[in-house]
Order: structure tokens, then C-alpha cells, then sequence
């Protein structure tokens, strides 16, 4: 391989060193598709994107939007800052970039795009929780020398304006209005499912409503659109942002899509996430994703530098 950026490898080159790379990504899929097995030609953005950077010789940018902060939901979670589980994911995403190495010289790094403040005010989240979370992210990067990540928030951008200006900015440039996304509702089964989930997470994650349960049940199908205007107006800052990037996401994908649905942990739910749960560790070594209702059922708290990090089974 030449040095970084001084020339381009052959066509057929490229291809092999792009295809070795997706084969890497492929067995942490996460799939919206019922058949969840596809082959490297069913993936041509991710292979157009990688091959940006592979004709060049230049490192990877993958670019993950994310790590938010925590459900507020204390049936889900252990508290507000991030615990095991986002410590298990980050080295994942970590490992997964030293692994590029191996098939690519110039190797990869990964920016997680902690999306918390742009709809904090959507899901009940304090700015100052989200802040201390994106804080304790970063940390944690560094603690565990995780040198191939970096974390990037709305404060990157937009500095220290208050909270509820740089969202109505960001919103004003980028988001799409609820009409587009009502009939995108309508027309694509993806979104729909979108919404699903979204609306889903609002209503068991809203604490302290007053009203009935469908008041709860309309005013959650409301926020969801506010939050899928939220999340796309992110990803369009994110492309100004890091305009040359392999784009993953968290939510799952079809074979095909712009975006490359990844697997952080194991979980029953393919929505579920570091920050919708806590992790149980079991007996034979295996980590998986829960609600912290149930992992409480099948283990005992496990303390990590003197705060809440997850369950062990006895």
C-alpha cells in the first residue's frame, strides 16, 4: 500500500481492499430486512463510500450517530451518565476500527455524533444530564485509550449558545416539516417502523404524565415527529459537517440503504441500545442488553469506580 494520500491503487485493488472492509461491518448488521443475510453486492453506497477513501489511500471515516444520553426512565436505566454498557459498545467500535487496519493500511477512525441536545427537549432529557453524559463519553474514550474515536456534539457547532437556540437553528436549516414525514409515514414501511419505535420508546419512557393513557398514547405520536425531524436535521449537520464519511446508524437498515445499521450488543429487541437499558453479564461470559427491571430479576448490581455499571448472574 502507498503512503497515505500519495496515489491510487488499481480499480480492481480498491474493490477487493472495499469488500474485505464490508465483510468486517457485515456480521454486526443490524437489519431491517426479514432475511438478514446478504452478500457484499447488496451494499453499493457502503462500498462507493469506502472506495472515497480507499482510492486515495487515505484513512476511514465512519461517522455514527448516537450515544445521546440516558433513557429518564429508571425502569430502563441505572442513572444518567453512561455505565457498562457504553463502555462495552465504545470498544467494540474501537476493536471494529483496529480490525480495518489488518486489510488496510491506513485504517479507520470513528466519530460518534452524540445527538442528545438536538431533541432533549422532545424526550424529557435536562440539557445539563446530556451535557454531563457527552462528558463522561469523551472521558471514558480516553480512560480506556480508545484512539480510534472521537465524539462530536451540537456544542462542536454551535458552541455556547443556549440549548433551545441551537436546536431552533438547527431545525430551522435542516429539518423537513411533519406534512413530508406524514406522508412518508404513509408511503415507506421503514419510516413507519421509525415512527413505531420512536413512539414506543416516548410513551415508556414519559415519567410523571397526568393524563390518560391515550392522551399519553397522542401527545408521544406528536413528539415522534418532532423527533424524526430532529434526527434528520442531525444527519443533514452531520454530512455538512463530515461531508466524507461511511455513514452508519443504530437503527436498523435495509440491504441497499445509504446508512449501515450496526450492532453495538446483543439484545432481544433489535431497537434496544446502551442508553434504552443496562447490560447483564452472564455466568458463561456473554453480555446482553436489558431493561434494568428485569436484569434486577436475574442478578446483582455491579459497582465500577464507586457508580452503578451493570448486573452479574450470581
Amino acid at each position: 500500500m502507498p503512503p497515505v494520500g500519495t496515489s491510487t491503487p488499481h480499480a480492481p485493488s480498491v474493490a477487493r481492499t472495499c469488500a474485505a472492509i464490508l465483510k468486517l461491518l457485515l456480521p454486526h448488521r443490524r437489519a431491517a430486512d426479514r432475511d438478514r443475510s446478504a452478500p457484499i453486492e447488496a451494499f453499493p453506497e457502503q462500498l462507493r463510500q469506502l472506495a472515497d477513501f480507499v482510492a486515495a489511500g487515505d484513512p476511514i471515516v465512519f461517522a455514527l450517530p448516537g450515544f445521546p444520553c440516558k433513557s429518564p426512565s429508571p425502569a430502563k436505566v441505572l442513572g444518567h451518565l453512561p455505565d457498562e454498557g457504553e463502555r462495552l459498545s465504545l470498544g467494540f467500535l474501537n476493536d471494529l476500527c483496529t480490525a480495518v487496519r489488518e486489510v488496510y493500511a491506513p485504517g479507520a477512525r470513528m466519530v460518534i455524533c452524540s445527538d442528545g441536545h438536538i431533541f432533549g427537549d422532545l424526550i424529557h432529557v435536562p440539557d445539563h444530564h446530556i451535557d454531563a453524559y457527552s462528558d463522561e463519553l469523551a472521558a471514558l474514550v480516553r480512560r480506556e485509550r480508545l484512539y480510534h474515536l472521537s465524539v462530536f456534539d451540537l456544542r462542536d457547532v454551535l458552541g455556547d449558545l443556549p440549548h433551545d437556540a441551537k436546536r431552533a437553528r438547527v431545525h430551522a436549516q435542516f429539518a423537513p416539516t411533519v406534512e413530508e414525514l406524514r406522508a412518508e409515514v404513509k408511503s415507506d414501511d421503514a419510516t413507519l417502523a421509525l415512527y413505531r419505535g420512536i413512539t414506543r420508546f416516548l410513551t415508556e419512557d414519559t415519567v410523571g404524565f397526568e393524563g390518560s393513557r391515550s392522551a399519553l398514547q397522542r401527545n408521544c405520536r406528536q413528539r415522534a415527529y418532532g423527533v424524526i425531524q430532529r434526527s434528520r436535521a442531525w444527519g443533514d449537520l452531520i454530512a455538512e459537517q463530515h461531508p466524507r464519511s461511511v455513514r452508519l446508524s443504530i437503527h436498523p437498515q435495509r440491504r441497499g440503504a445509504a446508512k449501515f445499521g450496526i450492532r453495538l450488543l446483543d439484545a432481544e429487541d433489535a431497537w434496544t441500545t446502551p442508553w434504552h437499558s443496562v447490560v447483564l453479564h452472564r455466568a458463561d461470559g456473554s453480555w446482553e442488553l436489558m431493561r434494568r427491571s428485569e436484569a434486577e430479576q436475574l442478578g446483582r448490581l455491579v459497582l465500577r469506580d464507586g457508580r452503578p455499571s451493570h448486573f452479574e448472574t450470581v
